[in-house]
């Protein structure tokens, strides 16, 4: 049966968090979709809290499918969503990420009215214990882009098409996949910007070592995929450390000022 739009999500031992992700899927007013789980062989209660909701989401008719099995990285968990997915649009909604209020109708109406689109997407929030951490809010710019990600691409829907053109995540990828896809179609990516809020994302306070990991999968994928010179792509690879480094510590600095 086909669908207008998929939403995957890809979990692995989510219990604190993904019961509020399938319940901002399953709130929606809007059940012309798909939802997808693909977990990664959870030994925690997740299976449990997914298995749970199945009949709900039958008794809205919304087809709901859920595998769990040992992956080798959330882009070979997302891989696997996208075989499985039947619709003409595709969303990732994280396990510990939630749609906003009414957001799939707005999703749809767009989607339908920009069919040529590659990538629309929205503002979101990066969330730190309820408190706003960060607004993700810009529009799609070539430039921009081919040298910082600035999107969200949370709850960001992708034409099933971009796919089939440019091919699935690269799983060499263990954490700016979602990046270098993007990066393929160059200025000729073809966005649609929504200058409204759909979705909230969970800050999970990132490790210093992941974070440097994720600026040298950036620096490959510019120099490989967006064709950005060895120079610019190592300028950006360092200013992008030195900026996280200073926030960092400002950070440290005001917190101990307040206590």
């Amino acid at each position: 049966m086909s669908v207008l739009l998929s939403v995957i999500t890809v979990s692995l031992n989510s219990e604190l968090t993904i019961e509020k992700t399938i319940q901002s899927v399953l709130n929606q007013n809007f059940t012309d979709f798909e939802y997808i789980i693909v977990d990664g062989k959870s030994t925690d209660n997740t299976l449990q809290i997914i298995k749970k909701y199945e009949s709900q989401f039958h008794q809205k008719n919304i087809p709901f499918t859920w595998i769990s099995e040992s992956d080798t990285g959330i882009y070979n968990a997302w891989n696997k969503g996208l075989q499985l997915a039947k619709g003409d649009w595709i969303s990732f909604l994280g396990s510990d990420d939630i749609y906003l209020e009414g957001v799939l109708a707005k999703y749809a109406k767009v989607v339908l009215s920009n069919k040529n689109a590659d990538f629309i997407h929205s503002k979101v929030k990066l969330m730190n214990k309820n408190n706003v951490k960060y607004v993700f809010s810009d529009v799609w710019k070539w430039d921009v882009f081919r040298r910082y990600m600035k999107i969200a691409h949370v709850g960001a829907f992708h034409n099933k098409q971009y796919f089939e053109k440019y091919g699935n995540f690269d799983e060499n990828y263990k954490i700016v996949g979602d990046y270098e896809m993007l990066l393929r179609a160059k200025n000729e990516l073809k966005t649609v910007f929504i200058d409204d809020f759909t979705a909230e994302m969970n800050d999970g306070g990132i490790s210093n070592q992941n974070v440097i990991k994720a600026f040298r999968e950036a620096r490959i994928a510019k120099i490989s995929t967006a064709n950005i010179s060895k120079p610019f792509a190592y300028f950006d690879f360092y200013f992008s450390l030195l900026k996280y480094y200073l926030s960092n510590s400002y950070r440290k600095l005001i917190k101990s000022s307040v206590n």
